[in-house]
């Protein structure tokens, strides 16, 4: 059964537990992780794309795509408070090249969605190569059975995530007052609907409550530049980083394990990566995963 048919299945039936499943197969050699160093976001891309034989690998002829970035600010792209546009543009470029039928792009932006959008110039980007740029709409979202959620059992989430046949996640690296970082896990708040302040509440135990039933197929951890003080939304030059850096996974929390050096971060840490392994959500063993690692320059 395809993703949008098991999707459609779970939702009548109420249970979202198998969309943890991933939705194509990687050959053995196929490193599980890819991290790339040293050039533009093009480059980037290009390069982690190549360890993983294409983005061939997970985009197939016909999907209908879904890239998650963040647009949650209203910054520049200078600022890293939001996903790069340039990497976004690329890589709607690449999903229409792999022969993807329509490439979707949005956020549940905090600050005003028009402005979000225009200043990040992600939806410049993203249009440019024929994404279907929309914000998001309320009326658009679709309450999920959470089975295994230990304190939330249902939430709503966005609908055109939820009948993606592929979704990308692609989070910008940056600090956060609250969470200490925000990576791929956390970016998938912005297809969650409903109170999201209540989320914040037992942070650990919510987040992944939800994020357990909606994990993307693939994340790409974009730190070409990354916000190092004042997160989430920044605004001081004198905070960010340039780091050339792009992280990509099947694996969400993979990903985000292997960004968590960018900030002279450990693990323990991050409660609520730590909580995301605890309950088993990493696809692969993080003590012996098989990272390749590129170095552009």
């Amino acid at each position: 059964m395809d993703r949008r048919k098991f999707l459609k299945y779970s939702l009548a039936i109420g249970s979202a537990v198998a969309f943890l499943e991933h939705p194509f197969h990687l050959f053995a050699s196929t490193p599980e992780a890819v991290r790339v160093s040293g050039a533009e976001p093009p480059e980037l891309l290009r390069a982690a794309l190549g360890a993983f034989g294409g983005i061939q690998s997970f985009v197939s002829r016909g999907d209908v795509v879904v890239i998650k970035p963040n647009i949650g600010w209203d910054r520049t792209p200078e600022q890293a408070a939001t996903t790069n546009p340039i990497l976004i543009g690329e890589l709607v470029k690449s999903c229409y090249d792999a022969g993807a039928k329509k490439v979707k792009v949005f956020d549940r932006t905090c600050n005003n969605p028009r402005r979000c959008y225009q200043n990040s110039a992600i939806q410049a980007s993203a249009e440019q190569f024929g994404a279907e740029v929309e914000q998001i709409r309320d009326f658009k979202f679709r309450s999920v059975s959470l089975p295994e959620g230990e304190i939330l059992k249902e939430w709503p989430i966005y609908k055109d995530y939820l009948e993606a046949d592929k979704v990308i996640n692609v989070p910008v690296a940056k600090h956060h007052s609250m969470s200490r970082v925000t990576l791929g896990l956390k970016n998938l708040m912005g297809i969650m609907g409903g109170n999201r302040g209540a989320i914040h509440n037992r942070f650990s135990e919510k987040i992944n409550d939800i994020s357990a039933a909606i994990l993307p197929s693939l994340t790409i951890i974009d730190a070409y530049r990354i916000l190092l003080r004042n997160g989430p939304s920044g605004g001081n030059m004198n905070d960010v980083k340039l780091t050339k850096t792009l992280i990509m996974s099947p694996c969400t929390v993979s990903a985000d394990v292997l960004s968590l050096d960018l900030f002279d971060r450990k693990l323990e840490e991050v409660p609520y990566i730590r909580e995301a392994i605890n309950r088993g959500m990493n696809k692969y063993k993080l003590e012996t995963l098989n990272v390749k690692r590129i170095q552009l320059s």
